[in-house]
Parts: C-alpha cells; sequence; structure tokens
C-alpha cells in the first residue's frame, strides 16, 4: 500500500494531480482545497496518501497532512459516504472547522457540502459526534451545551437566550457559545434575560 508520495508536481486535472516521483507519474485524486494548495507544475509536493485497490483499478486519494487523511477515512464510516462524498465534505471544511462543526452539532455547515443534502449532513453530525471533539478546538462547555440541546436536554432558560440570539441574526454556534460563557459567569441559576445581555456582551468582545 501507498501512504506518502514525494515528488514533482507535474500536471492537473480536474479533481486529481499527476505527482512525478521518480520519473513516474502517480495519478493522485484531491479535494479541491488541496489542489488549490498545491504548487505550480514543476513544483515540490508531499502528499499523504490513502489507497483503494478494486478489482478493475487502483485509486489514490492524496492529503496535506495524516490528520485530512484520517479524517477522510473517519467519514466514510458513516452509512452512505463513500470516498466522493468524503473528498467533497473535506473539500469544503478544514478538518478543524469539520470536528468544530460536528462537535457543535452544526448540521447546516456541513450541509454546505455540494452532494450533501440535509439528511447525509445530519448522519454525519450524529454518527461522529463522540468521535468529533477529541479533534475540536471549541470550549467543552460549548460541546456540551449544544448536546444537551440537540437532545432536548438543555436548562429552559439557556435554549430561550440562545433561540433569542439566533433571531438576533447570530448563528447557532456562535450563539451557544456566547450562552455557554454567560452561563458560566451568572450561575446555573440565571434567568433568560441575564443570559441574553451577557451573550450579547462576550459576543461584542
Amino acid at each position: 500500500m501507498i501512504g506518502k508520495l514525494k515528488g514533482l508536481i507535474d500536471s492537473y486535472g480536474e479533481d486529481y494531480v499527476i505527482l512525478d516521483v521518480g520519473g513516474v507519474g502517480y495519478q493522485v485524486h484531491c479535494a479541491g482545497r488541496t489542489l488549490q494548495a498545491l504548487p505550480q507544475p514543476g513544483g515540490a509536493a508531499v502528499l499523504s496518501i490513502e489507497t483503494y485497490v478494486r478489482e478493475d483499478a487502483i485509486k489514490l486519494f492524496g492529503f496535506r497532512s495524516d490528520h485530512e487523511r484520517e479524517w477522510f477515512r473517519l467519514l466514510q464510516t458513516v452509512q452512505g459516504v463513500g470516498a466522493k462524498v468524503a473528498l467533497a465534505v473535506l473539500g469544503t471544511l478544514p478538518p478543524t472547522d469539520l470536528a468544530n462543526a460536528i462537535a457543535l452539532r452544526d448540521k447546516a455547515a456541513v450541509a454546505r457540502t455540494p452532494g450533501v443534502g440535509p439528511k447525509v449532513a445530519e448522519r454525519i453530525v450524529s454518527e461522529l459526534k463522540d468521535k468529533a471533539p477529541g479533534f475540536a478546538d471549541v470550549d467543552p462547555a460549548v460541546v456540551h451545551l449544544s448536546g444537551a440541546i440537540d437532545n432536548n436536554r438543555a436548562p429552559r432558560p439557556m435554549t430561550d437566550a440562545i433561540s433569542a440570539l439566533v433571531n438576533l441574526g447570530y448563528g447557532q454556534p456562535q450563539a451557544a457559545a456566547a450562552i455557554a460563557a454567560a452561563s458560566r459567569s451568572a450561575g446555573e441559576s440565571a434567568e433568560t434575560a441575564q443570559l441574553i445581555r451577557l451573550g450579547l456582551k462576550e459576543l461584542s468582545k
């Protein structure tokens, strides 16, 4: 199995790059973001590789890091997500943004991927929610709150405060982060109005 390739960029296709490694040209399929980050033909490049062996073909998928390759593998553990969809998701969301979106149950962010509808986005968030927080760089309290909201277990004042901020035009993850911070400073007994006021202060920082 090929795990990494280091060589010179030979040429580009619509969704792949030809990487010249010691005179042998490897066709490596990549997400759009990865292709855009690679140098012009003649430039040196290193790609982490995922090798797929089928009866009729061998296909190589390339990534800028081992971490991104791990997400490619992880996404395909979700029902209905194959290599093409996993690559499209990573082309829309960098690994850190994807981890944050899943940890915060932000289905809309995942659904921005071309070819990924609301149902597939919901499955990705639902099936990977226990794995994503370890990769995310968001406050664990926000992850906990987002999970509680998703499962209808969050305190009413907090859900009402988040809803109020969303109605004011803030995104759900942004509102949840602000209210989580507000709740920490105000305490568990804080009322909705107080949480909204403190949440708006957090958002204005």
